[in-house]
């Protein structure tokens, strides 16, 4: 096959140590603070389970593409790969919209774990309106940082993410140490728990580990692509997942189940207390927002340029609304100002639930796009490809189906979010070809 071995891609700039480190420091965020409650609320004393169980599902995931950065290094994300695969079509422009969605919920759920645990610090049990307060403060600093430097934020992002991993390993390890590796929250023998609900359980774990998406995003800025994309996605997933298993061990050494489901949306900080007092608390706390307020500001420089991908690939309507600067500005104030809406008007639980659907969908249609149409192209294996599709339709509707007996809103507000973006895209694609001259896209 034709691969891209432009001599510019084997001299990117990004070393296998950097790709690793900004993967792993992209999925190292809210997703082991806020969602190791709402996981051992689901999957029992089986929790931990759960997040090796979704570094299964989240590797067979990977597969396609690991396939399609080392065929196409150059791609530069989700929505040039679905492009190469569906072309400038209905389903590039609504699943690329799922992946920018998923990202924006996913700030949200970031950004109110950071109002949840800095609230661990102070006396405000009865104040569940400054969580939220607290999470659009953090998106708008997030905005302002975002204007002012882009080199800054790349520098914060590979720092932070060797604190995270020293931080995350520090917590599971002084955790086990000081419980005398007793754990109560965990048997062989599930309680409580079904199979439907330990899949919705693994439902959210995946999203614990869906940042390796940013390492294909930048394949084509990390050196020799064709074979350090796929080293670093694997050595990533790899760390994530012991981290991930060790700190949710550690968790359930200091906590029982009802205890942590009770503290499911801070359940690391309170697992703390027993462990270590008071100074425990204050180092998760403290970790915990170092944690957040570097993935919200990697985020949102992220998010808002696939924004702009999709916009100058004419995916997408855009409008100048009179704002000055240029359509980055203009996808960066989009996209902090619909995350701020959801940070007010959604709690962790249901920002969580609608992340992990709107992901799981579009991880379908890329499977399937490599399966359908570029299975020869990139040498994907295509036995690999189904079971990958397998694995997210039967979490999928386990997830929906623990969710229609526990949540309707989460599946309605599901549903008219999906109706949306399918129906405007086919609506926008319709009414707008492919017009280079348009001045909404200048």
């Amino acid at each position: 096959m034709n691969k891209e071995k432009s001599t510019d891609y084997e001299k990117g700039s990004l070393s296998l140590t950097g790709a690793v480190s900004m993967g792993t420091g992209v999925m190292i965020g809210a997703g082991i603070f806020a969602l190791t409650g709402q996981i051992a609320d689901l999957a029992g004393t089986w929790f931990p389970l759960a997040f090796f169980v979704a570094a299964i599902v989240a590797s067979f995931s990977a597969y396609s593409y690991v396939k399609l950065a080392n065929a196409y290094p150059s791609a530069g994300g989700i929505a040039m790969f679905l492009k190469k695969a569906y072309g400038r079509s209905l389903m590039t422009g609504a699943l690329a919209l799922l992946m920018y969605f998923s990202m924006i919920i996913n700030e949200s759920l970031v950004a109110r774990t950071f109002g949840t645990y800095t609230l661990q610090l102070f006396n405000a049990k009865d104040r569940d309106w400054l969580i939220p307060a607290l999470g659009v403060g953090l998106l708008v600093f997030a905005f302002f940082i975002n204007v002012l430097s882009n080199k800054f934020i790349q520098s914060l992002s590979f720092v932070t993410a060797f604190i995270k991993i020293a931080g995350l390993a520090l917590l599971a390890i002084g955790g086990l140490w000081a419980s005398g590796l007793s754990f109560e929250s965990t048997s062989v023998v599930p309680r409580e728990t079904g199979v439907s609900s330990f899949l919705g359980a693994v439902a959210l774990g995946i999203l614990g580990y869906k940042g390796f998406t940013t390492i294909t995003n930048s394949g084509g800025e990390i050196k020799e692509p064709h074979k350090n994309v796929g080293r670093a996605i694997v050595i990533s997933i790899l760390i994530c997942t012991v981290l991930y298993v060790l700190v949710s061990l550690a968790v359930s050494a200091n906590l029982s189940i009802d205890e942590i489901v009770k503290a499911k949306d801070y359940s690391l900080a309170e697992a703390s207390r027993p462990a270590f007092g008071q100074y425990g608390l204050w180092f998760t706390v403290g970790f915990a927002i170092i944690a957040t307020v570097s993935g919200v500001i990697a985020s949102v420089f992220a998010v808002s340029r696939m924004l702009a991908m999709l916009t100058k690939m004419q995916l997408v309507p855009h409008r100048h609304l009179n704002m000055p600067g240029d359509i980055q500005m203009h996808t960066l104030i989009y996209t902090v100002v619909i995350a701020i809406v959801l940070t007010i008007f959604f709690d962790l639980s249901r920002i969580a639930s609608l992340g992990a659907i709107f992901y799981i969908i579009m991880d379908i249609g890329i499977h399937w796009g490599v399966f359908k149409h570029l299975r020869k192209d990139v040498e994907a294996n295509a036995v690999i490809l189904i079971t990958a599709i397998v694995l997210d339709v039967i979490i999928l509707i386990s997830f929906l189906w623990v969710k229609v007996q526990s949540d309707m809103l989460v599946v309605w507000a599901s549903l008219i979010g999906l109706a949306a973006i399918f129906i405007g895209e086919k609506y926008f694609l319709k009414l707008h070809k492919n017009d280079d001259e348009d001045p909404n896209y200048i």
